[in-house]
């Protein structure tokens, strides 16, 4: 797989990473640089216009399959999926790769090639084989958890989600590639195309199969997401890509950071299974669903936000640590989380004055009921509580992996999974399923508190050392 490489000029025999003794030796020039604030908003109309329609997922779930006991048997499978899913998609998308690949086309170009053929036939084979552990697992606990009918419903969607696993995998593969070289108009464009199949399969086939279809379009606008991204990093990019199980100084270091990373990720990524798991526990029917319903309604101002501004500002905090410019990753990081905290405390507002009437517009319709709006109506200032919070913890993330701090990710899920089994614990006896809401709220807060000192100290080690601490 390749394809000439305009970026892959041969400069010096390869180091070991963050080796900063070549810093006199001649350098590949970096992509065209403007301000993050100028990027995002160039990004954001076509953010807004190509992925609306992924927006509307919930809503069009929410007509075709309304709430109830099948809806919350997908609901937990796709929480399983998504834990199984950290272990791979965090691997790439916004994770230690882009601060490595850029540091690489800084120093190292002539490696290029090799080093990206080797990241993809790992996440392949990693991918591949870790769909199919997360599979046969799937299917023993849904054997034990379902009577035959919902355990039908629930194997069913095992085989797509599995395979959706690898996809995803290879799709924030070659987004990531697209970041390094601030290509960020790409993203959006093949999503919107994934989303066009996803959306019609379910038109086609929502009333005969169920909502088990949903794996099976999602898979399918994955496959093409993925599609379209590959053959703009191939040809319009024209990035070579030399399929090996090379394990080069770089590979290594990503495989380090990315552990730590994928651990963090895969601990945070029990909550929705245990959110899902005690909504099942309430006697409210649909309990599961409504909570994932009005929790994708609350985080939507975040959806824009880490579509158009977070790729951006990760590419610009890797460059500049490539270059070890700290003064300038504190100012922009700063600036970062005032106006992004800024902004969604602003939206939170305006969600929790138009609540009830926005959820009875997008949402009663088709198979949904009066009283499920309702509910959604009560849970949502519950996850409003959060949303600024959530953005801010968003930023932090990317800064400490721009600044390849990757390693703090596991303490730092495990503060995450921990302080929501207590919340959850405390609030669901009291509130109920609006407990579980606020406990979302709670868990983004304190972990956004404690990245921030945590970044702080990062920052205070690096100017110390002038280099990686060792």
């Amino acid at each position: 797989m390749t394809a000439s490489g305009r970026a892959d000029a041969p400069e010096k025999p390869d180091s070991s990473p963050g080796d900063d003794a070549d810093a006199g030796a001649p350098v590949a020039p970096e992509p065209k640089r403007r301000s993050i604030a100028r990027t995002a908003l160039l990004v954001l109309p076509a953010q807004v216009g190509f992925r609306a329609l992924e927006a509307t997922l919930p809503l069009l779930y929410a007509f075709w399959f309304g709430r109830g006991h099948e809806t919350d048997v997908y609901y937990f499978a796709w929480a399983v999926f998504a834990f199984a899913g950290s272990l791979v998609f965090s691997m790439h998308q916004d994770s230690a790769l882009v601060p490595i690949l850029a540091e690489e086309r800084l120093r190292r170009p002539d490696g290029l090639a090799r080093l990206r053929g080797s990241l993809l036939a790992h996440t392949w084979l990693i991918g591949g084989a870790l769909a199919l552990l997360v599979g046969g697992g799937a299917l023993a606990w849904f054997r034990l958890r379902y009577d035959d009918a919902s355990f039908a419903s629930a194997a069913w969607m095992v085989p797509p989600f599995c395979l959706y696993l690898v996809a995803m995998s290879t799709r924030t593969f070659f987004s990531t590639l697209a970041v390094v070289e601030r290509q960020f108009f790409i993203q959006p464009i093949a999503s919107f195309l994934g989303m066009v199949v996803n959306v019609a399969i379910l038109a086609l086939s929502h009333a005969r199969v169920g909502i088990a279809i949903v794996p099976v379009a999602s898979l399918a606008g994955e496959i093409v997401a993925a599609a379209v991204l590959a053959s703009f990093a191939l040809r319009a990019l024209e990035l070579r890509i030399d399929l090996c199980f090379d394990r080069p100084p770089a590979l290594r270091a990503f495989a380090r950071l990315a552990s730590s990373e994928v651990g963090g990720g895969a601990v945070t990524r029990v909550n929705p299974v245990i959110d899902q798991l005690m909504a099942g526990l309430s006697s409210v029917a649909g309990g599961g669903t409504m909570l994932r319903y009005s929790g994708d309604v609350a985080l939507l101002p975040t959806s824009l936000l880490q579509a158009a501004l977070l790729p951006v500002l990760m590419s610009h905090l890797a460059d500049d640590y490539a270059r070890r410019d700290l003064a300038t990753i504190r100012r922009t990081v700063v600036k970062a989380l005032l106006s992004v905290c800024g902004l969604l405390l602003a939206a939170s507002v305006l969600l929790y004055f138009v609540r009830s009437p926005l959820l009875r517009l997008v949402f009663l319709h088709g198979a949904m009921d009066e009283a499920g709006v309702e509910r959604m109506a009560n849970l949502l200032p519950y996850h409003l509580v959060g949303l600024a919070p959530f953005g801010a913890l968003l930023v932090l993330a990317r800064a400490h992996v721009a600044t390849r701090n990757g390693a703090i990710m596991i303490s730092m899920g495990i503060l995450n999974a921990s302080s929501n089994l207590v919340f959850n614990l405390l609030f669901f006896q009291v509130l109920g399923l609006e407990g579980l809401a606020l406990s979302t709220s709670m868990v983004h807060t304190a972990v956004a508190v404690v990245f921030w000192f945590r970044f702080r100290a990062r920052l205070a080690r690096l100017e110390q050392h002038g280099a990686d601490p060792a």
